[in-house]
Formats: structure tokens, C-alpha cells, sequence
């Protein structure tokens, strides 16, 4: 048994059904626990709700669990090594989602268009305070430092140098491309606009401190929340050291109701959909067909994690 864990659009489920087969594959709403299906469960599509030590011990024929992304910080990785699990991710098939995204949400911060289009819809588009145009701005000009060199920001960076951005990066190696490689406390403390590309890992987890970073700056974040100190952010934003920050993910998902980031006027907010296109989908789709096909044939997988 297949099992999709996840709240699928219509347009999602047509794709499963033209990729696997109609009713090949189970679907199971991700806000829903999968007890009903630990005991026949041979393969798992997961996408963000987490997959547990708990769920993976009490689902024995469970052989596969293939994200449909690139992260795999929501899967319990010793437990699935432990019960001879295998973890599967699929790198590069979302990258143009998220640099898209990514490009989006710096250009929503700068020309503060989700505060212009309230206005516009209120009727005060035209009548707004003058003042209120000084603090927009363009991305030529710019300083844009990369947390990471992966396939998004790859797609990203010459994007941003064709609108006559700087575009300088910070990676675990320094890569062979036209753009400077600076170090993380650098890239920070210079950068007009800061964008993250990086996974969370022990390592990285609370490693972007917004109090670092150049003041006016901005934070863009597609990667994950756990990345920035979410309080700091905040204080950041609230206090004015931030010029903005355009986040798709946060520490924590859903946002809750009166979460200070709701409140604050210089953040641009989406809810973790970076990611999220029918193209990716057809592509993660397309992959996660293939490890299936893969599993039943004993061949090796694709893009094993353990």
C-alpha cells in the first residue's frame, strides 16, 4: 500500500492518479494520524507532517519513505536506519519553485505591495501619506547575500545580478561561479537582503541572528524557520533594525493565531508554499513513481538519505 500524507489539491490528486494510477495510491489528510494504515503501509509519501520513531515502529512493512522535497528534518531518521526503513528525498525538482518564490517575496518586501494593495482596495491608494513612497526600493543597487549555494539559489542568482543586484554567497565550500564567496558573520553584517537556502540541521539551527545583520536590511527565508531566532526576528522587525523580511516557513507551522509576526507591518507572510507548484509536483510526483517501481524491483533507489 501507497499511502499520500497530505491535504492534496484536486489538481494534486489528478496528478497522483495520472502518475500512479487511479486508487493506486491512499490518501489520508495530513491532519489525520495514520493509525489506520500502519498495517499494510509499504511506502510513504510525506510531505510535512512528521513521521515519527512512534509511527515507524508500528508500521511493519513499511520499506519506503520518499519525501516529496528535499528536507528530512520531519522524519525520525535513526528510527527508519533502525527498522531497515529506507528515506528517500528528490533535490533540485522544487528548486524553481523556490527561487521564484524566493525573488517574489524580496520584490513584495521592498515595494511593499501587500501594504499598497490594502490601501488600493480601501480606496486610499491615491491619498495615502506621501511619505509612506520613501521606504520602497528596488533590488538593482543591492547587496544580495545567499545562505547557501543549492539548486535554488543557483536559479536565483543570476536573476538577481540580470536586475543589477551584487550577488555574493556563503557555503560550505566556495564554488566556481561569478559571485563572491563571503563568510556567514560577512555576509550578514554587508548584505542589503539576506536569502536562505540552506537545510535545518543541528548545525544550522538558530545560526541567522537578525540583530547580525546590516540595519535596513532584509531577511527572506524559504528554507525552514527553525533558521532564524524567531523572538529576534521580531524585536528586529519591531523595533526597525529590519527593514522587512518576506517568510514562507516559521518555527512554528501552522502560525498560530496572535503570533507576533502577524502584527507587524514590514513582513510579508505565506503559509510554507514556496515549494508548492503543479510543476514541482508533477516532478516529485514523477520520482517518487519511480522509487515505488524501484522498491517492488529490488533496485536501488533514488536519492537515499539511509
Amino acid at each position: 500500500m501507497i499511502v499520500l500524507h497530505a491535504r492534496p489539491s484536486p489538481g494534486f490528486r489528478e496528478a497522483v492518479d495520472a502518475i500512479f494510477g487511479p486508487g493506486v495510491v491512499v490518501h489520508v489528510d495530513e491532519a489525520a494520524p495514520l493509525d489506520g494504515v500502519t498495517d499494510e503501509i509499504t511506502a510513504l509519501l510525506h510531505v510535512l507532517t512528521p513521521v515519527t520513531a512512534d509511527f515507524i515502529a508500528s508500521a511493519p512493512k513499511l520499506k519506503l519513505i520518499q519525501k516529496l522535497g528535499v528536507g528530512v528534518n520531519t522524519i525520525a531518521l535513526d528510527a527508519a536506519q533502525g527498522h531497515g526503513v529506507a528515506v528517500c528525498n528528490m533535490p533540485g525538482t522544487n528548486s524553481q519553485a523556490v527561487a521564484e518564490m524566493a525573488l517574489s517575496l524580496m520584490m513584495a518586501v521592498l515595494r511593499r505591495t501587500c501594504f499598497f494593495d490594502a490601501r488600493t482596495r480601501a480606496g486610499e491608494g491615491w491619498t495615502a501619506d506621501p511619505s509612506e513612497l520613501d521606504s520602497v526600493g528596488e533590488v538593482a543597487g543591492r547587496t544580495v547575500g545567499l545562505v547557501g549555494f543549492g539548486h535554488s539559489a543557483q536559479l536565483l542568482a543570476p536573476v538577481l545580478a540580470a536586475l543589477g543586484a551584487r550577488v555574493v554567497y556563503t557555503a560550505r565550500s566556495v564554488r566556481e561561479v561569478p559571485y563572491e564567496f563571503w563568510p556567514l558573520d560577512r555576509l550578514l553584517a554587508e548584505s542589503d537582503i539576506v536569502s536562505l537556502h540552506i537545510p535545518l540541521t543541528d548545525e544550522t539551527r538558530a545560526s541567522i541572528d537578525p540583530f547580525a545583520m546590516k540595519k535596513g536590511a532584509v531577511l527572506v527565508n524559504t528554507a525552514r524557520g527553525e533558521l532564524v531566532d524567531q523572538e529576534r526576528l521580531v524585536e528586529a522587525l519591531g523595533s526597525g533594525h529590519l527593514r522587512g523580511a518576506g517568510l514562507d516557513v516559521f518555527a512554528e507551522e501552522p502560525l498560530p493565531r496572535g503570533n507576533p509576526l502577524l502584527g507587524l507591518p514590514g513582513a510579508v507572510l505565506a503559509p510554507h508554499i514556496a515549494w508548492l507548484t503543479p510543476e514541482t509536483l508533477a516532478r516529485s510526483l514523477s520520482v517518487a513513481h519511480e522509487n515505488c517501481r524501484r522498491l517492488r524491483a529490488g533496485e536501488a533507489l533514488l536519492h537515499q538519505v539511509v
